[in-house]
């Protein structure tokens, strides 16, 4: 069996039936996984896909407390703009461009410590990585983890129940994993403390770096607007949290076919370029499938891109050394030929 066929924890249903085909589980089977999974009781391996949801319910107390005490219309602009601009966009320039794709290379350490904490920390670097690479390789197919054919609820609970490495990987395969991981600056466990702990992170490393996290965020956001902003800021956090979970559902057309000739190029998988997410945190999917390691994602004169600008503005004042363009080869390998035939290159 091929390395990314058994990195990920299979879920109790399985990825694929008896036929080989796509599992799909009732809501209620999916719910129960999902408990099952963050239950920290039933397993301390069950700790990295608890830690992602617990942050979420700590979020709800700055909620509630920007809905009944300081809510106006000001801080809503604001919670707005942090929420979907600023959390959106340093999830594609971090997450996704850098921990999966490598896209990007940082000119030091010190670099890559500012980028990766430039938000309010939500997504574990483990959760969001390893997957990422299975998604590529078998998107809408069995064994993607958020396979938008097995419908939203099981997109949503992905990253409890999907998400996570499997925990009886070999030393070797391991070593691979963490290989995967070693340049975004992870304290990685050993294979010994592996097997103890069903994860790369270590849980102690990882509640440190968070604490630390929150604590300088909400304290800049309190001397900047008092607790008014940083209650608001917070909040807005928790918005692109939870629905950042939805995002694959829907990028990858809710498992239908909703590509659209002439603007979705990539015909090897149903992600679609939607303008909204595009906009706001330059996620043009259907232009990330056909180029994973690009740092730009924004091919057409219209995508605006706000990660890709962030890096090349890194890049300018040297906090990256080197990035990925692939804009050129989008145009030679599948625009010109679209605007000469009328058809999309396959």
């Amino acid at each position: 069996m091929a390395f990314i066929d058994h990195v990920l924890e299979p879920p109790s249903y399985g990825w694929q039936n008896e036929k080989g085909e796509l599992t799909m589980p009732s809501p209620k089977r999916i719910l129960s996984e999902f408990f099952s999974r963050i239950n920290v009781f039933k397993s301390k391996k069950n700790w990295l896909a608890f830690t992602g949801w617990f942050c979420v319910l700590c979020l709800i107390p700055f909620l509630i407390l920007f809905i009944f005490k300081y809510f106006t219309w000001g801080l809503l602009a604001a919670g707005f703009l942090y929420s979907m601009v600023g959390m959106g966009t340093h999830g594609t320039i971090w997450h996704h461009r850098y921990c999966t794709h490598r896209a990007y290379k940082f000119r030091n350490r010190v670099w890559r410590f500012i980028t990766q904490n430039l938000v309010i920390k939500l997504i574990p670097e483990e959760i969001y990585a390893i997957s990422h690479h299975v998604h590529h390789s078998k998107s809408d197919m069995p064994g993607d983890p958020y396979n938008a054919n097995a419908g939203w609820l099981y997109c949503f609970l992905a990253d409890a129940n999907h998400q996570p490495i499997a925990r009886n990987l070999s030393e070797p395969d391991y070593l691979r994993v963490v290989s995967l991981l070693r340049h975004t600056g992870m304290k990685c466990n050993s294979y010994i403390k592996y097997q103890k702990w069903g994860s790369v992170a270590h849980p102690l490393n990882t509640a440190i770096l968070i604490l630390l996290n929150w604590s300088f965020w909400f304290a800049m956001f309190f001397v900047i607007g008092g607790a008014a902003l940083a209650c608001t800021l917070f909040a807005g956090a928790l918005i692109w949290g939870v629905g950042v979970r939805t995002f694959n559902y829907e990028g990858h057309g809710k498992g239908k076919d909703k590509r659209h000739n002439g603007t979705d190029f990539n015909r090897h998988d149903m992600s679609v370029n939607q303008y909204w997410p595009g906009i706001v945190a330059g996620e043009w999917h259907n232009n990330h499938h056909l180029f994973p390691r690009s740092a730009r994602a924004g091919f057409l004169k219209h995508q605006v891109d706000f990660a890709w600008y962030f890096i090349y503005f890194l890049y300018l004042i040297g906090g990256v050394r080197s990035y990925h363009n692939s804009t050129k080869l989008f145009y030679e390998k599948y625009f010109y030929p679209y605007k000469q035939t009328g058809k999309n290159t396959k």
